[in-house]
């Protein structure tokens, strides 16, 4: 009689192939944990969400020829990344050093790493797949910066790497005005980041 091992069968993780089976105008996917998940569509917070973070931070994205103003960062919004074999991410946003990668990134999938990512989560499974799923895929693979942008709660968190994975350096509600690892040069009104008009 075979083993019960041998009838058991093998899960097959997916791959960016897998990804690519999609017809392009539905492939609104990542691959975490080798299982491909389709991302939620996204609430209207979220996209005004992403547009303010990248505006706030529009000082950074720039060769650092100015000494009024910080540069040195490539971004962009919804970039494939894949990380590894298995994992391919969208993040909502996401940050590369200019002394890191001095080209901007480019292809599909972009294969630098990013120095920073950004998720905005809007609801309950957004929460559990950006700030427990993707938390721990982004330490993986040592992405250094981590921020948690939460309209529901109404929250910043960011997070920063360390040898023990990721550590939260700041939680910051609606009220306050903060400055930010990697981003400290900027003081950031977390309303202006959730949407509110500037005061």
């Amino acid at each position: 009689m075979p083993s019960l091992s041998f009838l058991t069968p093998k899960v097959q993780l997916a791959t960016f192939a897998d990804l690519l089976l999609i017809p392009e105008a539905d492939r609104f996917h990542e691959i975490l944990d080798g299982e491909l998940v389709k991302k939620a569509l996204p609430r209207g917070e979220h996209g005004v969400s992403q547009l303010r973070v990248g505006r706030m931070l529009g000082d950074y994205d720039r060769r650092k020829n100015d000494p009024f103003r910080p540069g040195s960062w490539w971004f962009a919004t919804k970039p494939t990344i894949r990380l590894s074999l298995h994992e391919v991410v969208q993040p909502d946003l996401a940050g590369w050093r200019r002394d890191n990668l001095p080209n901007r990134p480019s292809g599909y999938p972009v294969t630098a790493r990013p120095d920073w990512v950004c998720e905005i989560m809007c609801d309950g499974d957004a929460r559990r797949r950006d700030g427990l799923q993707k938390r721990r895929i982004y330490a993986d693979h040592g992405i250094p910066h981590f921020w948690l942008l939460d309209t529901e709660r109404e929250t910043l968190t960011v997070l920063s790497l360390t040898d023990r994975g990721y550590v939260e350096v700041l939680c910051a509600e609606k009220s306050q005005q903060v400055t930010a690892i990697p981003f400290e040069l900027l003081p950031l009104q977390v309303a202006v980041l959730l949407g509110e008009d500037e005061p």
